[in-house]
């Protein structure tokens, strides 16, 4: 048989052999919200009907600018499932961002989690596309005197019918957007289709992918924001696992008594989170019985962190790699079957860097002609990916995003060795990421340049211990002028969002000529 690969059959295939399967989440307003994947399925062919009735076409895109809980998941099945685009929105993005990547995507209705309420009041009159904004709960009368015409999810959902079928289309429809701010200037918006989605869905959860089963009870810690938080709502929906959505609480206490209460055996997220947690565990004197892996990407993985987690809570920390260009997968580092013979300190030094590829995307480096190096370990290059769901062209671009030859140049500085193991050695543009997130240096130095008392300025990356990296800006002061780190600090203020801001500032009065990047 021939059936086109669709978002909607993995949802469906919950409802129907996993229905009574949990999904928790954590409410924006506290407390827990109990579910399951019959309700979920349920509920996102309501909201399907429900978006076509407000007069949204397939092909349509629908944003989001929500926590990880419940209701956000019935919107990535909904939205999709009904043939229109879902678009995740990072509301760490600074204002004038947000409403570029809005009105970039045409997206026509905007749904949000109340946090982010004063955000959308603000941003209102800017987004020249949006037709409806939808509060995903109850309906409160303080929420309504924020935007004129608000309408509250739940509403909405009682307008869709019961018996909507999902519709067939062709795979190759557009099914989800995210934008990377992984580049200097504007974000650039990566289209995924149904295809994509399901192959990545179903090749990242081989037994050496994340081999999520029905029996896992799974905390997706990375935000629904980050790459469709890295898969894991399509896997969960395929497989039936418990899924436990841990809404704005993603510090380390509330991450280990949620990991306690619902027997956690799965999570993933970035490496400031699982230190976070470590702390949490440590305090609370934890030993997070259920927990036995994490999956860590978004930014280096500390060995420390590995030996921590493994010796004093029996929980194994496997390194992946991916960026939104990769629908996120690119490697994820388990084992073969010849590492098994080593020692437990040979293997480990194996598990430090980013792993291999899974079926569907290939790896190589080149060096600055061109070139393919060796996959000895040793030669060291540009990364570049090809496969079944890297991007081809961003979004409404007019030009191809691959080099000639058809592979994706990823800006990281990598090795390969023989088995296709990747290690992430620099990034080749001097793009800073901080807890995760990708922080423009050219973005803070233009800032820098326009304060009156600074001559010019560059930035780099500075190794911090909880984020990774965090900017430090350097500074030459303009003729005459005694500029103060505090004086530079607070120009920042109101021109790009608090969290970029850097920690450090260092002023010279020496010359030098062209900027010298770091």
């Amino acid at each position: 048989m021939h059936k086109q690969l669709m978002i909607s059959a993995l949802i469906e295939h919950a409802g129907k052999y996993h229905g009574e399967a949990e999904v928790v989440s954590v409410e924006t307003t506290g407390g827990l919200m109990r579910s399951n994947w019959g309700n979920v399925e349920h509920r996102s062919r309501k909201l399907a009907s429900a978006l076509s009735k407000l007069g949204i076409k397939q092909g349509d895109c629908c944003a989001t600018i929500a926590w990880n809980n419940v209701r956000h998941l019935e919107t990535y099945f909904g939205v999709s499932g009904g043939g229109m685009i879902c678009h995740t929105i990072n509301p760490r993005l600074f204002p004038e961002q947000l409403i570029y990547i809005i009105n970039h995507a045409e997206d026509q209705v905007l749904f949000l989690d109340k946090t982010f309420l004063p955000i959308a009041a603000k941003l209102g009159e800017h987004l020249k596309t949006v037709k409806a904004f939808v509060l995903m709960g109850p309906r409160d009368a303080e929420s309504a005197a924020m935007i004129d015409g608000l309408l509250f999810y739940e509403e909405l959902l009682e307008t869709g019918d019961d018996d909507f079928v999902w519709p067939e289309f062709d795979e190759n429809t557009p099914s989800s957007l995210c934008y990377t701010s992984g580049t200097t200037g504007n974000p650039k918006g990566v289209l995924y289709t149904h295809r994509t989605t399901v192959l990545h869905s179903i090749s990242s959860n081989q037994p050496d992918g994340l081999a999520i089963s029905a029996r896992d009870s799974v905390l997706p810690v990375v935000p629904m924001f980050h790459v469709n938080a890295w898969g894991v709502p399509y896997i969960a929906a395929a497989v039936g696992c418990k899924l436990v959505l841990p809404g704005p609480g993603m510090d380390g206490e509330s991450l280990a008594k949620l990991i306690d209460s619902e027997e956690v055996t799965m999570a993933m997220g970035v490496p400031t989170i699982w230190l976070g947690l470590l702390g949490a565990l440590e305090a609370m004197g934890s030993k997070a019985p259920s927990l036995k892996r994490t999956v860590v990407g978004g930014s280096a993985l500390p060995p420390s962190m590995i030996a921590e987690f493994r010796d004093k809570y029996g929980v194994e920390l496997i390194h992946a790699w991916g960026m939104s260009e990769t629908s996120p997968l690119g490697t994820m580092n388990n084992l073969l079957q010849k590492h098994m013979s080593l020692s437990d300190t040979e293997q480990a030094l194996v598990r430090l860097g980013q792993g291999r590829p899974p079926w569907g995307v290939e790896l190589r480096v080149v060096d600055d002609s061109g070139d393919v190096l060796p996959n000895d370990g040793e030669a060291q290059g540009d990364l570049q990916i090809r496969g079944y769901w890297v991007v081809d062209t961003y979004f409404k671009a007019e030009q191809s995003a691959l080099t000639p030859d058809g592979w994706f140049d990823t800006g990281d500085v990598a090795t390969l060795d023989a088995d296709g193991y990747m290690i992430i050695r620099d990034r080749s543009k001097d793009i800073i990421k901080s807890g995760g997130e990708w922080i423009s240096t050219v973005e803070l130095e233009n800032i820098a340049v326009a304060h009156p008392g600074v001559a010019n300025a560059a930035t780099i990356a500075a190794r911090h211990e909880k984020w990774d990296e965090r900017p430090l800006l350097i500074v030459v002061k303009a003729e005459g002028e005694e500029p103060s780190e505090a004086d530079l600090l607070a120009f920042y203020g109101g021109k790009i969002a608090g969290w970029q801001v850097m920690l450090w500032c260092l002023l010279t009065s020496y010359r030098w000529g062209p900027l010298a990047r770091c």
